[in-house]
C-alpha cells in the first residue's frame, strides 16, 4: 500500500504522528489516546496529499500533489489501529476524523469508499468529516450520512464574517457562512444529528459582536460548537500557550450563555510534532524535496496568518 511509514513520537506520550510515503504522494495521520487506547482512541486521517484550498494558517496549504484513493485513506486508520495493540471493538470510544490534511469534500468519491469500508470494519467508530465548505453538491454527503449512522459533520468556520474568512481561506469556490449554515441545517434535518462548526479564537474575533453574528448564523438549538486554540504552522514558534487557551476559555463562556454545547480543541503534540491537522512539518519537508510533484496551491504566495503574539 505505502512504500514507507514513519512514526514520530511526541514528548506528550498520548500522541504520535505517522508519515505515509509513496513515490508520488505523502500523507500524515495522527494517533491519540485519552488517556489509554482502551478508554478513548482518536485518529486524524489525510484525504489528500497536500491541499488545494490554501488556508493560510495551515502548513499543508502551500502545495497540492493529488487526492488519495479510498484504500489509501482506509489504510491510514487501519495501520494506526494495529499500532494500538487493542481490539477496536473493545475500545470504549473510537473516533476516526478526516481532518489531518486535504479537503474531504474535494475527494468525496474516495472518502465515501473509505467511510463505507471503515464502517464495515469498525461499526462502533465515530466517523467525523471536517470540511472548509467548498462549493460542491452536498446531497451525496447527506445520503452517505443517512446510510452510515456513525458519520458526523463539522464545518471549519473560524471567523464570524465572510470578509475575515476570505483572508484566512483564499479558495474562491467556497460556501459563504450563510450557505454553510443552510447546508448544516439540511444535513441535520436528513440525519437527525447535530452538525458542528469549528471556530479558531484569537484576539481579533472574540468580541460580543462576533458572538452575535455566530448566533444569528448558527442556531444553538441545531449546531454544536468547537472552539480551537490557534496553533502555529511554523515549527520554530511555540504553539499552544496559556494565553491562547485563556482566550478560548473566555470566549467559551460567552458562547455558553447563548445556549451552545461547546468544547475546546487543544490538540496534543503541537510544539514538537505539529499536532493533528495543519501543522504538517514533515509533509512540508517532503514538498520541498519533491518540487516536481508538488503543485502550488491557490493560497501559495499569500501572507501567512500567525497566531497572536504572547
Amino acid at each position: 500500500m505505502w512504500d514507507d511509514i514513519k512514526k514520530i513520537d511526541s514528548s506528550d506520550q498520548n500522541v504520535a504522528k505517522y508519515v505515509f510515503e509513496k513515490s508520488d504522494a505523502v500523507a500524515e495521520a495522527v494517533l491519540y489516546k485519552y488517556p489509554t487506547y482502551e478508554e478513548r482512541t482518536v485518529i486524524c486521517c489525510s484525504t489528500q496529499s497536500g491541499c488545494p484550498v490554501g488556508c493560510r494558517f495551515c502548513g499543508a496549504g502551500d502545495n497540492f500533489v493529488r487526492s488519495l484513493t479510498g484504500k489509501e485513506i482506509h489504510n491510514q486508520a487501519w495501520h494506526l489501529l494495529q499500532e494500538t495493540g487493542v481490539n477496536p471493538n473493545e475500545m470504549g470510544r473510537l473516533q476516526i476524523m478526516f481532518m489531518s490534511m486535504g479537503e474531504p469534500m474535494l475527494n468525496f468519491t474516495a472518502l465515501s469508499e473509505a467511510c463505507k469500508a471503515l464502517y464495515t470494519d469498525y461499526p462502533k467508530a465515530a466517523l467525523l468529516i471536517s470540511t472548509s465548505g467548498p462549493a460542491v453538491d452536498y446531497r451525496p454527503l447527506r445520503d452517505l450520512s443517512w446510510e452510515l449512522p456513525t458519520i458526523g459533520l463539522q464545518f471549519s468556520v473560524h471567523e464570524s464574517t465572510d470578509e475575515a474568512r476570505d483572508k484566512l481561506i483564499p479558495f474562491k469556490k467556497k460556501l459563504t457562512l450563510a450557505q454553510i449554515a443552510h447546508e448544516g441545517e439540511e444535513w441535520a434535518v436528513q440525519t437527525g444529528r447535530r452538525p458542528f462548526f469549528n471556530y479558531c479564537v484569537h484576539d481579533k474575533n472574540n468580541t460580543p459582536e462576533d458572538v452575535a453574528r455566530l448566533v444569528a448564523l448558527f442556531k444553538p438549538e441545531i449546531w454544536e460548537c468547537t472552539l480551537s486554540v490557534v496553533c502555529e504552522r511554523d515549527e520554530h514558534i511555540a504553539a499552544a500557550n496559556q494565553r491562547q487557551r485563556s482566550l478560548v476559555e473566555v470566549f467559551m463562556g460567552q458562547m455558553l450563555t447563548k445556549g451552545y454545547s461547546t468544547r475546546m480543541f487543544d490538540p496534543a503534540g503541537q510544539d514538537d510534532i505539529g499536532g493533528g491537522c495543519g501543522q504538517l512539518w514533515f509533509v512540508q519537508d517532503w514538498m520541498k524535496n519533491n518540487p516536481d510533484k508538488a503543485k502550488p496551491s491557490i493560497g501559495r504566495g499569500l501572507p501567512v496568518i500567525h497566531c497572536p503574539a504572547p
